[in-house]
């Protein structure tokens, strides 16, 4: 049942976006930035959350005012990727293509040779849902998502990952749509960063700390074989896109089943990190990573 709050969220959504919409995107980017920044002082719970996790991450290598910097620098980040997604939407075309640098496309397109679909993966890290725009052009892209709550806001997200290329498969009844995508040589997106209830989960290592990690991606794989493929999508100084398509993934099975999952989540989960490591900022800290602990 839609509430108050949910049309109240909505029409706050939509001033939001009729003023993207009109300014030019490095204004855009500006504003969202300063936004950014001004929830960082506003939102006591998400900044001291954002603080917690960077001093797990990095507590032997940033400061006291380091820590604080970073968690700022977070904010403003993903302040203006909430706007420049809005306003990649309503580009045309050949400005959108403009925009993207790609490094890797042969690994991709390799992967897909193989007649089994691929099996992507990224994180919430750097600008992942302009991502989508580019990757769709080389086949037929589903991506999983879980449905925001307020469900006006979510039709109005939905709008923007159709008009970015992409299929959403919600996480609710999703194994079947992903093994018939696979099998009909299409390609699925996973985003494996987030924390999972216990009974979901399995734990690996992630910046030195056990990680509550959904065993999804190496659970179709393994029933698949479909090509593991990483990527990760950034935001430049000069304001473009660098999409990074990395390498297929060469894993050696042994072991017995529930050892393949953890050994392919490890590996998938050691190759986010690394991404992280290049540029902190561009990870999504605010969300609470660590929050399943083993027994």
């Amino acid at each position: 049942m839609v509430k108050f709050k949910d049309y109240l969220e909505l029409c706050i959504f939509l001033v939001f976006k009729s003023f993207i919409l009109i300014l030019p995107r490095r204004l855009c980017l500006v504003w969202g930035k300063t936004t950014g920044l001004f929830f960082y002082y506003l939102d006591t719970k998400h900044r001291q959350l954002a603080l917690s996790n960077l001093k797990m991450a990095f507590r032997k290598e940033l400061t006291s005012s380091g820590l604080k910097r970073m968690a700022r620098q977070t904010f403003m980040h993903f302040g203006s990727s909430l706007v420049d997604v809005i306003k990649f939407s309503s580009l045309a075309e050949k400005s959108k293509t403009a925009l993207i640098q790609v490094e890797g496309e042969k690994n991709l397109l390799s992967a897909l040779q193989e007649k089994k679909g691929a099996i992507l993966f990224t994180a919430h890290y750097g600008s992942w849902e302009i991502a989508r725009f580019f990757v769709s052009k080389l086949g037929k892209l589903n991506v999983i998502a879980r449905a925001l709550d307020n469900e006006l806001l979510e039709r109005e997200l939905l709008k923007l990952r159709i008009n970015q290329g992409a299929k959403v498969i919600y996480k609710h009844q999703a194994t079947k749509p992903i093994l018939q995508s696979l099998r009909s040589k299409e390609m699925v997106a996973f985003l494996i960063d987030q924390n999972v209830q216990k009974h979901q989960a399995i734990f690996v290592d992630f910046f030195g700390r056990k990680a509550a990690t959904t065993p999804s991606l190496a659970a179709f794989f393994l029933k698949t074989k479909s090509p593991i493929v990483p990527v990760f999508c950034s935001i430049t100084p000069s304001h473009r896109y660098h999409l990074q398509i990395l390498e297929p993934l060469k894993i050696e099975l042994e072991g017995d089943y529930n050892q393949q999952v953890l050994k392919i989540t490890q590996i998938c989960t050691n190759i986010i990190e690394a991404q992280i490591r290049k540029n902190p900022a561009h990870w999504f800290w605010l969300h609470n990573r660590w929050k399943t602990r083993p027994d």
